[in-house]
């Protein structure tokens, strides 16, 4: 599947007759879209090839920018290939952002319904799922309030509860549930699951790789608009985090970059391995140091909580330090993990810092990120 709206030739037309560069220039570092050429196009996807058979559950992984949410607009027809085609049986409902096909003005339960008869189902269709569509997103008490008063989160859960109740044949779903809480994410990944086991097929794009792999039997794996892998979640998986999951042992930040907030800003942080001589991998016999290093702008009760995780996004375990009164000025914390304690894995480090051990007032995901492999001493 290649994707732009119409033949090039018109655009490129209907660019000249307004004045307007060429769109199709080629994109590069030294080659820019200000200067004339006959180069490249810059496609969004080239040459998509898969099949998804009734009932099955296809994940669709990648970095940001691979291709994965303009692949979903041209299987829900928001747009059509520039060359190839798609061919689909059954009645498709599309869940591409939080809200997709409300109307702001309307109020909840009048979105339930026109979102239903958008979707093909009749007034007694609708009637009939419009408690189980309200109890799962539970805006019981908002549901007669226009829909422009919610917030995010209540906007998700609505639109996802219309999509999910409304009987699709085919379930497509982008990474919306980012939005909502923990709960309701836990709540939409057994939806999708009860979806599927009724013969439905669901195709399902998302960064969190433990959802992806609990949920969806297949999965492909694009980058750069190229499809680069497909097959079994866990074999396709495993072949993204290779590739796309890096070392990262190290960072320092300069006052202007650093990552932080009005309260604290992280300085440097680093995983330092204990091996003897210099060794590139970090084998499961290695003792390893976590050393992060922060400038508190004001005085403060804090603690800090470190969380480390696999690439696929599950939690080996978290780490809390005692609640401190700290001044204003530089401070540090070390966390010393010993060796055979780690197995094989890629990870990620993500950091919190807490006030009064209750509220997170500045939190930084994948804050380091390191492979772990076996059979080297």
């Amino acid at each position: 599947v290649q994707t732009c709206a119409l033949p090039i030739y018109i655009k490129r037309w209907w660019a000249r007759s307004r004045g307007k560069e060429d769109p199709y220039l080629k994109i590069g570092v030294e080659n820019d879209r200000t200067k004339k050429s006959n180069s490249e196009y810059a496609w969004a996807l080239k040459d998509i090839n898969f099949e998804v058979q009734k009932g099955d559950t296809l994940g669709i992984i990648g970095k940001n920018g691979a291709g994965k949410s303009t692949l979903l607009k041209i299987l829900s027809r928001v747009t059509s290939p520039t060359t190839g085609g798609i061919k689909i049986k059954g009645r498709i409902v599309s869940l591409l952002e939080v809200g997709t096909g409300f109307h702001p003005e309307l109020t909840g339960k009048e979105n339930i319904y026109m979102n239903g008869a958008i979707l093909g189902m009749t007034k007694k269709e609708i009637s009939r799922k419009f408690d189980e569509i309200v109890d799962f997103a539970g805006v019981e008490l908002y549901i007669d309030t226009p829909v422009k008063r919610y917030s995010s989160g209540m906007y998700v859960r609505l639109a996802f509860a219309v999509a999910a109740h409304l009987e699709p044949e085919i379930l497509i779903v982008d990474e919306v549930l980012a939005v909502g809480d923990a709960e309701f994410q836990k709540k939409c990944l057994g939806k999708m699951g009860d979806v599927a086991s009724h013969g439905r097929t669901i195709i399902f794009v998302s960064h969190n790789m433990q959802a992806v792999q609990s949920l969806c039997k297949s999965a492909i794996y694009l980058k750069s608009g190229h499809l680069q892998d497909a097959g079994q979640t866990d074999k396709v998986i495993s072949n993204y985090l290779s590739r796309e999951v890096k070392n990262c042992l190290c960072k320092i930040w300069n006052d202007e970059e650093a990552p932080g907030n009005d309260t604290v800003r992280l300085k440097h942080a680093e995983i330092i391995v204990k091996s003897e001589g210099q060794k590139e991998d970090i084998s499961i016999h290695y003792p390893i140091d976590i050393i992060v290093e922060f400038y508190l702008q004001k005085e403060i009760t804090l603690n800090l909580s470190l969380f480390l995780n696999t690439a696929s996004g599950n939690c080996i375990f978290a780490v809390v330090t005692d609640s401190q009164h700290l001044k204003k000025g530089n401070h540090s914390g070390v966390l010393k993990i010993p060796g055979k304690f780690l197995n094989d894995d890629i990870y990620t480090i993500t950091l919190h810092f807490v006030k009064d051990s209750s509220s997170i007032i500045y939190t930084l995901e994948d804050m380091l990120a390191f492979e772990v492999i076996e059979g080297i001493r």
